[in-house]
């Protein structure tokens, strides 16, 4: 593409940071990032489109994907790995996965980002099919692993979506509904773990909040269907439980939600009795 700058790659704003006082260098780290969520902002018309797809497919029986590689491929995998926890749905619905296989969340793989096919491949293990919606999480928008696998589904009429952070990329051009959130140059020049990465997040918050919220589990403003795997969320859920049938009694609630298993099916079979 003719048109096409990297802005994640070009020079930071700021010089010579080694000669910066640790206040300087948070205070600008921080003067940075309060212009990320003013780019989100300019990209909602973006993000809006690719949730509806995203919300009608999955409301069909449909699953999301998110594949990405390096920190991009990590905060789609931990999105991923939010959802049933947080919103009670079944692992497998949302689906991250990483160029380099499970060892990339934790280590740099070589290389793995570079390769056209292994994304495609990637997704076939888990049998992706035009139900389904596949969004590619590149901050670049140039990743090889990322863009052959959009690619593929394209091919096969699977919806593509993508989140990237410069404008007019490649990967934007392989995805049916491209997300654009331009955060400009990094504070170091090229860490797109900063204000790129911070970008991707909250979009992808936003995304995943939004379609579960479609799809029934969230009530009133409310996680009622979240897990129970905790001390913490046990004690958050016995509240909700008191709070919507207006009882007094804590250890009433918390047998409640305890023996029907989330605070939604406490809630309903209390009022059913």
């Amino acid at each position: 593409m003719s048109d096409f700058i990297k802005v994640t790659e070009q020079s930071s704003t700021y010089r010579h940071l080694e000669k910066m006082s640790i206040l300087e260098l948070l205070q600008n780290i921080n003067t940075e990032d309060r212009s990320v969520p003013e780019a989100v902002n300019k990209a909602i018309p973006q993000i809006e489109k690719l949730t509806a797809a995203i919300s009608d497919k999955m409301l069909a029986g449909g699953r999301l994907f998110y594949i990405g590689a390096g920190t991009s491929g990590r905060l789609g995998i931990v999105d991923a790995s939010e959802c049933p926890p947080t919103f009670g749905v079944p692992y497998g619905l949302v689906i991250g996965l990483i160029a380099g296989g499970e060892k990339a969340i934790t280590q740099a793989v070589e290389f793995a980002e570079d390769s056209v096919d292994e994304g495609w491949s990637d997704l076939q293990k888990h049998f992706v099919s035009d139900k389904d919606v596949v969004v590619g999480l590149a901050a670049s928008g140039t990743t090889p692993y990322v863009i052959g696998a959009l690619k593929q589904c394209r091919k096969r009429g699977i919806i593509t979506g993508s989140i990237s952070c410069n404008p007019n990329s490649p990967v934007s051009a392989e995805a049916d509904f491209p997300v654009e959130v331009v955060v400009g140059p990094e504070f170091i020049t090229g860490s797109t773990r900063m204000k790129s990465g911070t970008a991707q997040k909250l979009v992808l918050n936003m995304i995943s909040s939004t379609v579960m919220i479609q799809l029934g589990r969230v009530e009133d403003n409310k996680m009622v269907n979240m897990q129970l795997s905790n001390v913490k969320l046990v004690d958050r859920g016995v509240k909700m439980v008191m709070d919507n049938l207006q009882l007094a009694d804590y250890e009433k609630a918390k047998d409640l939600l305890l023996k029907h298993g989330s605070v939604k099916k406490a809630v309903e079979a209390a009022s059913a009795s």
